[in-house]
């Protein structure tokens, strides 16, 4: 089992940055892809990011592509979001996952295995 927990959400500007993290205990998460969705009111749960086991190998939805930037850190078990240039529709609950999974199904959250609670996100002025 793994258990994964997020952190760094909280209230900010627009235009400013957050970084979220997701440590995970139970396992290594070394061989695991791990994802970023988030989930806003009202809306399905959707892709952010995802990074692969195999360095370098990552995985952006268009909302994010040139603003957020997904890293891990096997050493800490630990995946990261930096998100830079947060606009209002950024506001969500953002979730961590991982999932035994090749970068071919990281876009589908019906394919990770673990979950975190998520952090809440808001963007507002």
């Amino acid at each position: 089992q793994v258990q994964l927990v997020e952190s760094g959400g909280g209230l900010v500007r627009p235009g400013a940055s957050l970084r979220l993290s997701c440590e995970a205990s139970g396992r290594s998460i070394e061989y695991y892809a791990l994802g970023w969705f988030r989930q806003a009111p009202g809306k399905e749960r959707e892709f952010v990011a995802a990074i692969t086991w195999d360095p370098g190998s990552e995985t952006y939805a268009e909302s994010g592509k040139g603003r957020f930037t997904i890293s891990r850190d096997n050493a800490k078990n630990t995946v990261f979001l930096q998100m830079n240039n947060l606009r209002p529709e950024d506001t969500a609950v953002y979730y961590c996952a991982a999932g035994a999974i090749t970068a071919i199904y990281v876009r589908s959250s019906y394919y990770y295995q673990y979950w975190g609670q998520g952090t809440q996100v808001t963007v507002s002025s």
